[in-house]
C-alpha cells in the first residue's frame, strides 16, 4: 500500500509539472503575442503623429523619372509654297531623368523644392512635300537633347494621415550641352538647336509616407519659353530650317522621388 501512495503522489507530481509547462508555455504565448501587438500598434501610431523628414524644414532625397519630349511647331510661310517641305508631326520617344532633391519647408502647406540634374532624350522631326521625292535626303530630323537642368518650384499639399495630394509649379533653366555648334557633314541632320532656354512648369503628385522614407509620385509638363531653332539654314539644304519659323519645346516628365 505504501508503494501504491507513493506512485500515485509521483504520478500526481508529473502531471501538476506537465500541467504547469502547459500554462507557462500558453502564458508565454499569450505575452508574445501582446508584445507584437503594442509594437504593431506603436508603429501604427508613429506613424501618424511622429514628425517626418517631409515635416522637417530642410531634407534631402534624389529622383528618378521617365520624360517624354516634344516640339510645338509654327511652320514659316516659306513652308506653303508648292516646291518647299511642311513641317509635319513629332515623334516622341522616352526618355530619363536623374536629379537630387532639396526640399525647404515654409510652413504646414508651402514647400520650395530645388531639383539640379540630367536629363536625356530625343525627338524627330517629320517633314514632306508634295513634289520633292528625294527620301533618302529629304528625311526626319533626329534631334537628341541631353540636359542639365536647374528646376525651382513652389510646392503645395495638404496632408490626409500617410498621403499628401499636392500640386507645383515654377521656372527651370535648361542647359542642352548635346546641342552642335555646327552642322556635322557625317550625320543627315539639318536643324541645329540653341543650347539655354527657360520652360515654366507645372503639375501635381502625391506624397506616400512611409516607415523610413517618403516616396512622391509626380506628373509635370515643361513648357519652354523661347525658340530653340536656330535660323542657321544648312548651306546644302536649307529648306528645313527655312520651313520653320518657331521651334518650341515641351516636355512631359514622370518622376519618383525619394527623400
Amino acid at each position: 500500500m505504501h508503494n501504491l501512495h507513493g506512485f500515485i503522489n509521483l504520478g500526481a507530481r508529473f502531471e501538476g509539472i506537465r500541467l504547469m509547462k502547459y500554462e507557462v508555455k500558453n502564458t508565454c504565448l499569450l505575452i508574445l503575442m501582446l508584445i507584437m501587438n503594442q509594437h504593431i500598434a506603436g508603429q501604427n501610431q508613429s506613424t501618424r503623429t511622429e514628425p517626418w523628414e517631409g515635416d522637417k524644414f530642410f531634407t534631402m532625397g534624389y529622383s528618378l523619372g521617365l520624360n517624354l519630349m516634344n516640339f510645338t511647331i509654327k511652320p514659316s510661310d516659306v513652308s506653303f509654297a508648292s516646291d518647299s517641305l511642311n513641317p509635319g508631326s513629332v515623334n516622341r520617344y522616352p526618355g530619363i531623368n536623374l536629379h537630387l532633391v532639396a526640399n525647404f519647408r515654409l510652413n504646414q502647406f508651402f514647400y520650395i523644392r530645388f531639383l539640379p540634374g540630367v536629363s536625356f532624350g530625343q525627338r524627330v522631326v517629320n517633314f514632306n512635300s508634295e513634289s520633292l521625292t528625294d527620301t533618302a535626303s529629304y528625311g526626319p530630323q533626329k534631334l537628341e537633347s541631353s540636359f542639365i537642368e536647374l528646376p525651382l518650384l513652389l510646392k503645395y499639399g495638404w496632408r490626409m494621415q500617410n498621403i499628401k495630394p499636392y500640386i507645383v509649379g515654377g521656372v527651370n533653366y535648361r542647359y542642352d550641352f548635346y546641342a552642335q555648334d555646327a552642322y556635322r557633314l557625317e550625320r543627315p541632320v539639318y536643324l541645329r538647336l540653341h543650347r539655354p532656354d527657360f520652360y515654366y512648369e507645372f503639375g501635381t503628385g502625391i506624397d506616400f509616407y512611409m516607415t523610413h522614407i517618403k516616396l512622391s509620385v509626380e506628373l509635370k509638363m515643361s513648357n519652354g519659353v523661347g525658340d530653340v531653332l536656330v535660323h542657321d539654314p544648312h548651306p546644302d539644304y536649307p529648306q528645313y530650317c527655312n520651313a520653320i519659323e518657331k521651334l518650341k519645346s515641351r516636355i512631359w516628365v514622370l518622376s519618383f522621388h525619394f527623400e
